[in-house]
């Protein structure tokens, strides 16, 4: 028993020599990894003297001094500096240089000036006095410049001059990553190119890819451009921009704005995002949408996405919305005048004051000032709807003057809610007043129904064909109904017919589908037919 014991002793003993040991072990490993891992003390290298003509070293003045006069040369890790004379403190590992100073940091960087101090221990020096910072981009002028050698990072607390390729900048302090070739301009910041300036409070500018990055209020500006944003970014190799937040385009022919604008100069394109305006000055029209793209020569542009068309004018400006509109300019056949061309597609709804309209299309001639509607149009003047196959509105002085329509010709104005005056033909001319339709000749197979009213009183229904019939409108309403070429026709008693069989072929009231006001142009509605109703939900 004694025995048995004894030997659980001696293995417990040897477990436990074991564990101390693989404990010992470990833990000199990890003091080990722990040293292996610690920096060694990093060793500063001394500025070394490589060459200047007289040395000279006055203990009495300080033991650490020596003084360097003529074609004085030294170098410190990857930088080389030259200068007329400097002071030269070995322990303190500075130097002050004067005269014709220049560093060369691996014939990258240059900087020269008047005076320098530069400390070796921090590998940081300041040059003062008629600086010059260069390298294969670009060339940095100022009046006192602090320098990184490990970061390579300058920074000019007074105003600057950098000259990159064809531009010419300026601020009144900056800092210069010449690692990344980017210059961080603040306070009154300009760039001069031969065909714009650019001014800004805040820039970031790319030297290697010439690119101008905006981080505040900023203009270019042009003979043929001016710009406006508050963030984004130009590319002056390239005339390339793409800005944002508050972002304005001026190209002396329309004004663009948007939430963000894209253009390139040199192809003469751009594209608009979200908010958009475009506003022509010369013939006060403005088009609207959430995208857009425009072209230069020959000068065309596309809005779609809520898109909206304005021609202004005084007292009532014409509003029209469609799915697409795009305006393209074309030349004349006649001679080489050019004009411009505005066309719209599907679901095309015109509002104004005096005058509102419904098509699948249109499009609207700057030449001759004539809109066409086309695919079903119905038009809303006052009281009296009018529907055929097309028809043109003829504009002069920016208010309606006549207007045509061809091809199953239908007008109708409603009398009561079960009556409503009824007038069809081949051709339909129209003649407007201060934009108020006061005549309405209407030529071919002339037919009418027309409700005679004395007092608010119905007193008999006239059915009757002519050739051709005239008709006088007043206040909006029907004043007397002329037929011409031997007119055919009758006057019934009221009572005679029930009201719902009193309809010419091809009748159809499309009043719940008018715009009434300006936001009706906007909701959706199912393709129109005559003689269908259709159903109106409003656009999300």
């Amino acid at each position: 028993m004694d025995a048995i014991r004894n030997r659980q002793s001696g293995v417990r003993k040897k477990i436990k020599y074991l564990l101390t040991l693989i404990f010992l072990l470990l833990c000199s490993g990890f003091i080990i990894l722990i040293s292996q891992e610690k920096p060694a003390h990093k060793q500063r290298k001394k500025i070394e003297l490589i060459y200047c003509d007289e040395l000279i070293i006055d203990k009495q003045l300080s033991k650490d001094l020596q003084r360097l006069i003529g074609n004085v040369s030294l170098r410190h890790n990857q930088i080389l500096m030259t200068c007329d004379s400097a002071y030269l403190y070995q322990e303190l590992n500075q130097v002050k240089a004067f005269g014709n100073v220049r560093i060369n940091q691996a014939d990258t960087i240059k900087i020269s000036g008047n005076y320098l101090f530069y400390d070796g221990n921090e590998e940081k020096g300041v040059m003062e006095g008629n600086v010059e910072l260069s390298d294969k981009e670009s060339k940095l002028f100022t009046a006192v410049i602090n320098y990184d050698v490990n970061t390579r990072v300058a920074g000019y607390p007074y105003t600057g001059r950098i000259i990159n390729g064809k531009n010419e900048l300026f601020s009144k302090t900056g800092v210069y990553y010449s690692k990344e070739k980017l210059f961080h301009f603040k306070d009154s910041v300009r760039i001069n190119n031969p065909d714009y300036t650019l001014r800004a409070d805040t820039l970031e500018y790319n030297s290697e890819t010439e690119t101008a990055f905006f981080t505040g209020p900023s203009v270019i500006e042009g003979d043929s451009l001016y710009l406006y944003c508050e963030k984004g970014w130009y590319d002056t190799k390239n005339d390339i921009s793409s800005i944002w937040q508050n972002a304005l385009i001026d190209n002396r022919k329309q004004i663009i704005k948007g939430d963000s604008l894209f253009y390139d100069r040199k192809k003469g394109f751009g594209e608009a995002f979200r908010n958009i305006i475009i506003t022509d000055t010369t013939n006060s029209v403005m088009a609207e949408g959430d995208y857009a793209w425009y072209y230069r020569d020959p000068e065309r542009f596309l809005v779609t996405e809520k898109a909206l068309f304005t021609q202004f004018s005084e007292g009532d400006s014409l509003f029209l919305h469609a799915d697409t509109i795009n305006m393209v300019t074309l030349r004349s056949s006649s001679d080489t005048t050019e004009y411009r061309l505005m066309r719209a597609f599907h679901g095309c709804r015109v509002f104004s004051a005096d005058l509102q309209a419904r098509c699948d299309s249109l499009s609207y001639s700057f030449q001759d000032s004539v809109i066409r509607l086309y695919y079903f149009p119905v038009l809303w003047s006052e009281e009296n709807q009018l529907t055929a196959d097309s028809m043109a509105i003829f504009i002069k002085n920016r208010k309606t003057e006549r207007l045509e329509l061809y091809n199953n010709v239908f007008v109708t104005g409603q009398v009561d809610s079960l009556r409503f005056n009824q007038i069809k033909g081949r051709k339909l001319t129209g003649y407007f007043k201060d934009n108020k339709l006061y005549r309405i000749l209407i030529e071919g197979n002339g037919e009418t129904i027309y409700f005679m009213v004395d007092n608010d009183e119905l007193i008999g229904v006239n059915h009757a064909k002519s050739s051709s019939v005239e008709i006088l409108v007043e206040n909006g309403k029907i004043k007397e109904i002329i037929e011409y070429q031997n007119p055919e026709g009758r006057l019934d008693p009221p009572e005679k017919s029930p009201p719902e069989n009193l309809k010419l072929k091809g009748f159809a009231w499309y009043d719940e589908i008018r715009p009434k006001r300006k936001t009706d142009i906007f909701l959706k509605q199912s393709p129109l037919l005559p003689g269908t109703e259709n159903k109106i939900s409003e656009v999300k």
